[in-house]
């Protein structure tokens, strides 16, 4: 059997995600016969069937969507090999975080690693593009520090710290002067969506309900606009603990809730790194998460 080329591979995937050619061929550039025939090419190649097509329907055959599967990652792999290639040669480590968190665990990590001749320079990333999770599948970092619940195809993950999370009310709220609450008392409240995160796992563990329960509220991409929609009254919220210590105020109460997740800050690599780099930053990590394991620092 011939080699597949990325090239190929690139064009069946815009084809299996549109399920149409004529927009796939939009968005790679190109005219849809050229397409076509290379989707041929390649069924041939492999001598399987990829796709059924009509002159109005398009779908995946089932060893169209294990391709589908298995040559995304093949294709982020080539990328990310590609891109950390590149960053080689500037000798540093990067560290892919979310903008707005807390910056004390961090601070922490990297004085340990500055602290170990074997470490190079730690470079930090902020506003990752899609997060700090796709910023290592894409190979612009090496390494990420944030919050379950993220997207850990490809990666490995270690958690650090462990918190409770409790509920940000506005501070009228008819709730805002218990002392614990359930999930059950805000089950018919409006949360906040988060931009991005519609897959059920994140959506469960913002709303602290099940997907299909939750009621929705205004759609936010950061804490801070979280905090904004919460104090105006336009939804409730759950955050971690130490999120609430640092952003106590006069216009949102922040109450304990008794039957909630936890929330967990983890460094997350990839899970086909071999770099003693890589490795020493998660073991720094670990060991300042360790040593500090009362006095949890938020990296929102």
């Amino acid at each position: 059997m011939d080699d597949i080329e990325a090239r190929e591979l690139r064009y069946f995937i815009a084809v299996a995600e549109e399920l149409n050619f004529t927009r796939a061929a939009i968005r790679l550039g190109m005219a849809q016969p050229p397409l076509s025939a290379a989707i041929g090419k390649l069924e041939r190649k492999l001598g399987v069937r990829l796709l059924e097509r009509t002159s109005r329907h398009v779908e995946l055959t089932p060893a169209g969507r294990e391709l589908f599967r298995e040559g995304r990652v093949a294709l982020e792999g080539l990328s990310a090999a590609v891109e950390r290639t590149r960053r080689k040669a500037d000798g540093h480590l990067t560290v892919a975080v979310k903008t707005g968190g807390g910056t004390d665990l961090l601070k922490r990590i990297t004085s340990r690693c500055a602290d170990d001749p074997n470490m190079p320079g730690i470079r930090i990333l902020f506003d990752c593009k899609d997060g700090p999770a796709a910023a290592v599948r894409s190979g612009a970092a090496d390494v990420a520090i944030m919050r379950n619940p993220f997207d850990r195809r490809g990666l490995d993950a270690e958690v650090l710290l462990t918190e409770p999370r409790v509920a940000a009310l506005p501070a009228g709220h008819r709730l805002a002067s218990r002392r614990a609450l359930c999930r059950a008392d805000l089950k018919d409240e409006p949360m906040p969506c988060w931009a991005g995160a519609a897959d059920p796992t994140s959506t469960a563990y913002w709303t602290g309900n099940s997907p299909s329960s939750a009621v929705k509220g205004p759609q936010i991409s950061d804490m801070n606009q979280l905090l904004d929609v919460v104090a105006l009254g336009q939804a409730v919220a759950y955050v971690p603990s130490s999120f609430a210590r640092r952003h106590s105020g006069a216009d949102i109460a922040f109450v304990p809730v008794l039957d909630l997740s936890p929330s967990e800050i983890v460094a997350a690599w990839p899970e086909t790194s071999r770099s003693r780099e890589v490795a020493g930053f998660v073991r720094a990590a670990a060991e300042v998460a360790s040593d500090s394991h009362n006095n949890v620092a938020a990296i929102a």
